[in-house]
């Protein structure tokens, strides 16, 4: 594994700092203090986006994507990771690669629209009494015809307010197992505006303002069989073959937040003075600061590993949920540590500070929790000796 950047990786992180600083720091203020990222806003940026070669980035080439390799792509979502939430989701979006599993047909109507900032996805798993266990979901399709006929509510979903179509998974039948019953999952890909689906407005988030969660209803929705995503009974296989780094960007964003936290504390205990020198100098001080450069780098070195092995066939699940627990954690540790550093000022909202604070703390729960990714770790440490 070679630790150094490509010319090609190189260019691709300046470009995309760039960008960020440039765009989307700008407009932080007024989405957080007023929590709506406006319409006209997001498509100025995107168009911008789309301009710079950053739009959809996470897509193949031969689908009108960049085409990066898992490592590039990951340094890309680390310099996104900086901004404001909605402003670098939405405004420079990477649509869904499960779409990567629509058929020809498909493509046309939801894939390519998504690559071009033509439209927008969102995903639908999470349900009011079903949260790491999708296996226990309600909602669920029974088959009429040639249609399927949607019920339930799915809930904490996404950006399905800026959506024009939901990913939706429900139960659609019931298989038996040595461990009981288990339910069988198909994706479907649901309209806005479809008979029998509501989008309502979700719960008040202290992360990620602008960057809503809502919650969808569906009663008697009707679907032809043509709007399953991948096969019947098989959402769940569908999600693994493409939604596996997820996890890996959740990191990638989080030490973007948490490198630019550290640059903001850096500089403060370099510049502010008391008792006749510099704060950086004291101890109490110095000693963070150190805590939180190795933390940072031992976060950013198991996600760069993770993506290495991803591209080369070998990454694990361990590897993964390792890469996404360690740079949660440690964001919330530096955030901590940063507002410390800077005293009173730091909860103030001259500084991104009390944002990255606030934000960092729903990253240990989407995703998978900081519990789950613990399980996944220790189930494969205990495999290979049968526990």
């Amino acid at each position: 594994m070679n630790f150094g950047l490509s010319e090609e990786q190189q260019m691709i992180v300046d470009t995309t700092r760039a960008f960020v600083e440039n765009e989307l720091f700008p407009h932080e203020a007024e989405v957080e203090r007023t929590g709506v990222l406006r319409r006209e806003l997001l498509k100025e940026i995107s168009k911008k986006a789309v301009e710079a070669g950053l739009y959809a980035a996470n897509m193949p080439e031969e689908v009108g994507g960049a085409g990066l390799d898992t490592l590039t792509w990951l340094l890309y979502e680390k310099e996104l990771g900086k901004a404001n939430y909605a402003l670098h989701w939405n405004c420079v979006a990477r649509p869904s690669n499960i779409l990567l599993a629509c058929t020809p047909e498909q493509r046309e109507k939801y894939l390519f629209p998504c690559i071009r900032a033509e439209k927008h996805d969102c995903q639908a798993m999470t349900e009011p009494g079903s949260g790491s266990d999708l296996r226990s979901m309600k909602a669920f399709a029974k088959a009429d015809g040639d249609d399927y006929v949607l019920n339930g509510t799915k809930h904490f979903i996404s950006h399905a307010d800026v959506a024009d179509f939901a990913i939706v998974w429900v139960a659609t039948g019931e298989e038996d197992t040595p461990r009981g019953p288990k339910k069988l999952i198909t994706a479907f890909l649901v309209d806005k505006g479809t008979p029998g689906f509501t989008v309502r407005e979700g719960y008040r988030n202290v992360s990620h303002r602008g960057y809503n969660n809502m919650i969808l209803e569906f009663d008697d929705c009707r679907l032809p069989a043509s709007q399953i995503l991948g096969e019947v009974h098989k959402g769940f296989e569908v999600a693994g073959k493409w939604l596996g780094a997820t996890r890996l960007q959740v990191a990638s964003t989080c030490l973007g937040r948490a490198e630019r936290a550290l640059g903001h504390a850096i500089s403060y205990a370099a510049e502010r003075k008391q008792f006749g020198q510099q704060i950086g100098k004291f101890q109490g001080i110095s000693f963070k600061l150190a805590d939180m450069a190795m933390e940072l780098k031992a976060a950013e070195l198991l996600t760069r590993e993770a993506a290495w092995k991803y591209d080369q066939n070998t990454v694990t699940e361990a590897d993964m949920s390792m890469a996404k627990l360690k740079a949660t954690e440690v964001l919330a540790m530096i955030a901590d540590e940063a507002i410390q550093i800077h005293g009173g000022m730091g909860l103030m909202d001259e500084l991104p500070l009390e944002r990255i604070w606030r934000d960092a703390r729903v990253e240990r729960i989407w995703e998978g929790t900081s519990e789950i990714q613990r399980h996944i770790i220790s189930r494969e440490l205990l495999r290979p000796f049968g526990a």
